[in-house]
């Protein structure tokens, strides 16, 4: 499991519960290594926490089921109720799955959807190298997208954005 600690630990009193949910392509790793450190977070990549099962399924172009899903959605809430400050990268595409991580997470959880064109993010996973989840599958991710509802936490950025600018207003909205 990857872990990627800015060096900064806090207690429970300093909690902070992000989740950056999107599709595949969507930057969730980047933005999340690179938000880490602003939020003097941890952070973790979902991807890390798939089944053997999943990530071959996955690599073979076979989208997921709910099934499948549930006990990753389960153990990324897991990862949000530890202590301290957490980010997680998590797909996140339904509601119900985005309910299951904030039951697991026994706390407040917001979401900050990863929002961007099917053509930008095609385009973002075919540059991309070295990952399980090939671009035949981001038909069925958009099919699956649930964006966050207005009485869910959440908050929505535009990924088109340069990176140190999505940071940046990610981490100020989050203030």
């Amino acid at each position: 499991m990857r872990f990627v600690s800015s060096g900064f630990e806090t207690g429970a009193s300093d909690a902070l519960r992000v989740v950056l949910m999107g599709v595949a392509g969507s930057g969730k790793s980047s933005v999340g290594l690179a938000l880490g450190p602003v939020l003097r977070a941890v952070y973790l990549d979902g991807d890390d926490l798939h089944s053997p099962a999943n990530i071959a399924k996955m690599s073979a172009g076979i989208p997921l089921t709910d099934a499948d899903r549930a006990p990753w959605l389960a153990q990324v809430g897991d990862v949000l109720a530890a202590p301290g400050r957490r980010i997680v990268g998590c797909s996140a595409l339904k509601r119900s799955y985005r309910d299951i991580i904030r039951a697991h997470a026994g706390a407040p959880v917001t979401f900050v959807y990863l929002s961007g064109s099917r053509e930008v993010i095609a385009a973002r996973m075919a540059q991309r190298q070295g990952h399980f989840m090939p671009e035949t599958l981001l038909d069925s991710q958009f099919a699956a997208l649930e964006p966050p509802g207005p009485d869910e936490d959440a908050l929505a950025v535009d990924i088109t954005c340069p990176l140190p600018d999505l940071v940046s207003e990610i981490a100020a909205r989050l203030a």
